[in-house]
């Protein structure tokens, strides 16, 4: 399968910094993204997950994947209390709403910075792989997050087609990876169990 889904990163970089929020959804993009000869960094910021234990248990799944593949692994703080504060005022919003878009905005501004600060150029993030998020938000949460920078770019790339989604099952299934059934914070759990 190598070389299946040609990938072209922002300025042709080859080394990338990879905002991951669990290991099935990073499955895939990793998979194409070392096919294509492009080296992620894997980055786990997600202070959004609710509770710790299930944080720790995405986490290890997804630092334990990560490092089967020869590539580097770096944890966030997890500072949930801090994050819940920025978005309390946002807690009532649904599912894909404002919350939402705040959210992704501060988890890639983190992630911009983490770029920044390990002089990568380009990153991207795993969130855009999930069927349940609006990639519109997301991207331009990727983007605004680049402008903060100089010479850094998000790469708005569409993780969800050219069978990435099926081979992403697939490998959550070879792996048995837990799949959680929620997006990770309170709020989203709480609208789980509502609906």
């Amino acid at each position: 399968m190598r070389g299946n889904i040609p990938l072209v990163p922002p300025f042709n970089i080859k080394r990338i910094v990879l905002h991951s929020c669990c290991a099935p959804c990073s499955a895939a993009i990793l998979a194409v993204l070392l096919e294509n000869d492009i080296t992620p960094i894997v980055f786990y910021y997600n202070p959004n997950i609710y509770p710790v234990e299930e944080y720790e248990r995405r986490k290890a799944e997804n630092k334990k994947y990560a490092q089967s593949l020869g590539l580097s692994f770096f944890d966030g703080d997890y500072d949930h209390e801090g994050w819940k504060t920025k978005i309390w005022d946002l807690r009532g919003e649904p599912e894909r709403g404002l919350r939402c878009s705040s959210c992704f905005r501060l988890r890639l501004e983190e992630t911009a910075r983490f770029a920044h600060g390990n002089e990568c150029r380009v990153f991207a993030t795993t969130l855009s792989s999930s069927p349940w998020k609006n990639l519109d938000q997301i991207n331009d949460a990727g983007v605004y997050a680049s402008k903060l920078f100089p010479d850094l770019a998000f790469w708005a790339h569409n993780w969800r087609k050219g069978g990435l989604s099926e081979r992403q099952a697939a490998i959550s299934k070879q792996h048995g990876f837990y799949r959680q059934n929620y997006c990770g914070c309170e709020f989203s759990l709480n609208s789980r169990n509502l609906s």
